[in-house]
């Protein structure tokens, strides 16, 4: 990406002395004429300043990207307002202009303030009401999901709510991490948010104490000792591979037969923890194919996971997306594991995030990814192999991890 402020040219005002006008103390006097100031003309000469701005060369500047360059030079030049412009608003507009042109709902620029935001929701914790949200096509903000036992949970948000405004004030067109910053604040502090729920046609504003929320990735929901393990990943962190296989060798020690690895309203997180998970469940195989532009690449398992002989069932939700979908694509397509649930979110092309030198960041997507057997995940999703859904999210959650025991129970006999 160019970076409009880091290229340097200087433009220079230049004003024509007409015969009849004489110079008074650096100012020139001149009767404008047809074609001077575009155009105007007067019936009394005018007395103009000349000043001189140094704003740059556009040398080095790319040719599809000349006329941004003389759009910013003209309004620095000439527009009465110029010397109440703020710099850094024509950088972020110039940027997210070239963002929206891309049309990619996955590339997004972050703001340098809204930067730590991004960069503490894969870490320990954080200060807020506690939900995972997402920005939808429509520019719309959802909540993927409500974290287990925090405040939002608490107030009642349910997943799949659209979040309209904020403390009164409308959020429709905000980027997703400028709505995030509104919503997160201290603890001990209210904010009001005016909540459409699915199904419904009035809006709500429920009020919601922040707090410090915990971002535990790795949930036991099974008894300690029980014959079938159910655990939920709510998300792939840093820690996640090694919390997962703490969990599990303990509970394998402690006689579990089966396990119930539940996906379902996982956001995703680092690939490279879905690979290390992917490894523990599968005995050498493909986890994922990956496109780019210039090259494809294949990511191999390796061989000898430590838990590829227990059986296992995988649960899933509309909300499972990008990370949740390579694991239960690998799984899948190897044979490891049979999937419920519903058709997952859709989320399949490869991001990465890079600095800019303003402080901020850009998040685009270089790749799409596909399962092993080549089933595309972008826009589409994956299909269960046992379908469960209902309008009612609750009873489908009851329902999909009955079918998921009784699932585990077949195979165990076998």
């Amino acid at each position: 990406m160019v970076k409009l402020s880091s290229l340097i040219f200087t433009l220079v005002f230049v004003s024509t002395i007409a015969a009849c006008g004489s110079e008074q103390s650096g100012n020139s006097v001149q009767t404008p004429t047809s074609g001077d100031d575009g155009g105007a003309s007067a019936p009394y000469p005018i007395t103009s300043s000349v000043t001189e701005s140094n704003l740059g060369s556009s040398q080095g500047t790319p040719k599809e990207l000349e006329a941004i360059w003389e759009a910013w030079a003209l309004l620095n030049k000439e527009h009465i307002d110029r010397a109440s412009f703020d710099s850094e608003n024509f950088e972020e507009s110039a940027i997210k202009g070239l963002i929206d042109a891309v049309e990619d709902t996955h590339t997004s620029y972050v703001d340098p303030l809204v930067l730590e935001i991004e960069q503490t929701d894969l870490s320990g914790q954080f200060e807020g009401i506690g939900a995972h949200v997402r920005r939808r096509e429509d520019g719309m903000i959802q909540i993927i999901s409500p974290i287990e036992g925090g405040p939002a949970e608490a107030a009642g948000i349910l997943a799949g709510d659209i979040i309209l405004a904020v403390d009164g004030e409308s959020i429709e067109g905000l980027e997703l991490l400028e709505a995030v910053s509104k919503i997160r604040g201290p603890k001990g502090s209210t904010v009001s948010l005016t909540i459409k729920h699915i199904g419904q046609l009035e809006n709500i504003v429920i009020d919601v104490l922040r707090d410090v929320i915990a971002l535990p990735s790795v949930l036991l929901r099974s008894d300690p000792g029980a014959e079938i393990t159910h655990i939920r990943i709510t998300e792939f962190k840093g820690d996640t591979p090694n919390r997962l296989s703490e969990i599990l060798d303990a509970e394998i020690a402690s006689g579990s037969k089966g396990l119930i690895l539940d996906l379902r309203s996982n956001p995703g997180g680092y690939l490279q923890q879905v690979f290390d998970i992917a490894d523990m469940f599968l005995d050498d195989g493909i986890i994922l194919l990956e496109e780019r532009q210039n090259r494809n690449i294949t990511w191999q398992a390796s061989k000898g996971g430590a838990a590829t002989d227990i059986p296992m069932v995988v649960l899933v939700n509309k909300y499972s997306a990008s990370g949740s979908e390579i694991l239960m694509g690998a799984f899948q397509d190897n044979g490891r594991a049979r999937v419920i649930g519903e058709q997952t979110f859709g989320k399949g092309t490869v991001n990465v995030f890079r600095k800019l030198s303003n402080g901020g960041g850009l998040y685009m997507s270089i790749g799409r990814w596909y399962t092993p057997n080549e089933r595309p995940i972008e826009g589409e999703g994956l299909t269960p192999d046992i379908l469960i859904t209902s309008r009612d999210s609750q009873e489908a959650d009851i329902k999909q991890v009955d079918a998921a025991y009784e699932e585990i129970k077949k195979l165990l006999r076998n």
